[in-house]
């Protein structure tokens, strides 16, 4: 065994944790059908959100751990639900009155309100798979609608006729009385009106593999359960699904893990042994609310992109899966900064604690090195206070900061300049709030701007401090107007200096009077970014009031 593969077999990153637990089920080696299938399900009667790829994320994350762990090659299918009847029109699509008119067809019959696709289904499988090429996915995509009318799942809609009676005592328990008067796990589709009809079922015949029923319009029809003329209802499909295709592992929200038994009964029902699972906790957006494709609500992976990169949502994604997460814009600049920290620290870190450092995760073990020099939280407060309105206005700061740092040396450095320039104009600026400050704040910003003004201003206050704390007198031989770390010294004196029990409320007046938010970056290393004189102008601002204007 590998030195990577034995560090891997003990270690605690989730990933590798779910990668055990399936490597249990292959002891006797790679499966029949020569391969461990991880699948991830889609069902697009709305258009794909983060959620869906946070749940393909974190199934590759697995799906990695596993090759790691194991010689047993490896598949990663994306199957779309497409047969579904369309149930309600999406809210956040054009044309409803014409999708009113499609309603309960198969979404691949349902015409696409875009205008770009032969279908709605269609439309919203190729938004999928776009989002899931962006982000370099190694997959296959399976189509519902091209199973079920290919023939592909014949085999086992023929079994689910044979096994009718059993199949129906697994859901029946499930079900409400009234519901259960009509229920059947087959939905026809209606030969007159294309519709998937929710109907009771009048005959059920294994022999020649049809169903009997009444049509929308009264008519006793019947038809063959294969070839596409009817579809399971979705928990039977789930346990038919894993039963025709052999899969392995499929993770999923919370809200199925109800029904995971029934899945999991039906797929032995019709065969097959029940594939291995994950749940994790639900996305919900800024008011709690779970995020629903047909909403829209919650941020978009299209948005996310607009103001950060694909591996800052990776990272988000690979962050604590069993707890809910609210997805809202303000976790984006967290997670940014969070990411490039990650990938700082994974350098100089032993292998053991690289396996379970995100970043191995989330770049399959091949982890670049940061180029951010400055973190997105500090070129948000950056483009505020500039008004930049160009990632090259910033890159005229950046240099005086990091004068070897380009655009082209620094390309995610350079790409993250134009996400927190776009990112400030449309959240930050509307939201900004000046105050003035308090008599006690106001002297304490004179005496900041006085110890920028004279290093030896700045070093008495810093002595100051020290004996008032009963500290030896620092030793400030080298200390330097322009280094982050020596600033944010003379911001942490001034506050002691001025009676701030709390240093937390002193630094929150500071984000309050001169950048109109209450947080704010580390504001030595800001100042050292934006220019001592840039931030002795910027406090002359605030405290002549020119700020709240």
């Amino acid at each position: 065994m590998s030195e990577l593969r034995e560090i891997a077999m003990k270690s605690k990153a989730w990933p590798f944790d779910e990668a055990r637990k399936l490597l249990k089920r292959f002891k006797k080696g790679t499966p029949e059908k020569g391969y461990v299938l991880f699948e991830t399900g889609y069902g697009p009667s709305g258009l794909p959100h983060i959620g869906t790829f946070g749940e393909v994320a974190r199934t590759a994350m697995i799906q990695h751990a596993f090759t790691v762990l194991s010689d047993i090659p490896t598949k990663l299918v994306s199957f779309s639900d497409d047969l579904d009847g369309m149930r309600k029109v999406p809210g956040n699509v054009p044309q409803q009155e014409m999708m009113e008119e499609h309603l309960q067809k198969p979404l691949t019959d349902v015409p696409d309100p875009f205008g770009t696709h032969d279908s709605f289904g269609a439309h919203n499988n190729a938004m999928l798979r776009r989002f899931l090429d962006t982000f370099g996915f190694e997959y296959e995509f399976y189509s519902s609608t091209e199973y079920y009318r290919s023939g592909a799942f014949d085999q086992v809609l023929l079994r689910a006729v044979e096994k009718y009676d059993e199949i129906m005592a697994v859901m029946l328990e499930s079900l409400r009385a009234e519901r259960a008067q009509t229920y059947s796990i087959f939905l026809p589709i209606s030969p007159k009106s294309g519709r998937v009809l929710y109907v009771p079922m009048k005959s059920v015949n294994a022999v020649d593999g049809t169903i009997t029923f009444d049509d929308e319009d009264g008519e006793e029809t019947t038809l063959p359960v294969t070839g596409g003329n009817v579809k399971l209802q979705w928990k039977p499909d789930f346990g038919a699904r894993w039963a025709a295709l052999g899969v392995d592992f499929e993770m999923y929200g919370k809200d199925h893990s109800t029904n995971t038994h029934i899945y999991d009964k039906i797929c032995r029902i019709l065969g097959a042994p029940a594939p291995a699972h994950y749940f994790y906790e639900m996305f919900l957006d800024e008011k709690g609310e779970k995020i629903s494709k047909s909403k829209g609500n919650g941020v978009s992976i299209d948005e996310w992109l607009t103001y950060a990169s694909a591996e800052s949502l990776s990272y988000f994604m690979y962050q604590k899966p069993n707890t809910a997460k609210r997805m809202h814009f303000d976790v984006i600049p967290k997670a940014v900064d969070e990411y490039h920290q990650q990938l700082r620290a994974y350098v100089d870190q032993e292998p053991a604690q690289q396996l379970n450092n995100p970043v191995y995760h989330i770049h399959k073990g091949d982890v670049p090195q940061s180029d951010m020099v400055v973190p997105f939280a500090m070129l948000l407060n950056l483009a505020s206070v500039s008004s930049a309105e160009t990632k090259d206005a910033m890159w005229g700061f950046i240099n005086k900061y990091a004068p070897d740092a380009s655009p082209e040396a620094n390309p995610v450095m350079d790409e993250a300049a134009g996400f927190a320039v776009r990112y400030y104009h449309d959240f930050v600026k509307p939201t900004k709030v000046f105050r003035t400050p308090s008599d006690q704040e106001r002297a304490a910003l004179t005496d900041l701007m006085a110890g920028l003004k004279d290093v030896d201003v700045a070093k008495a206050m810093i002595d100051k401090k020290n004996a008032d704390m009963g500290k030896e007198p620092a030793d400030l031989s080298a200390y330097a107007l322009d280094n982050g770390d020596d600033l944010q010294a003379l911001v942490f004196a001034v506050g002691k200096n001025h009676g701030f029990e709390n240093l937390r409320d002193w630094f929150q007046a500071i984000y309050e009077v001169l950048l109109g938010a209450s947080q704010g970056p580390r504001f030595g290393g800001f100042a050292a970014l934006y220019g001592v004189d840039e931030t002795i102008a910027l406090i002359e601002s605030g405290l002549k009031g020119e700020l709240l204007a």
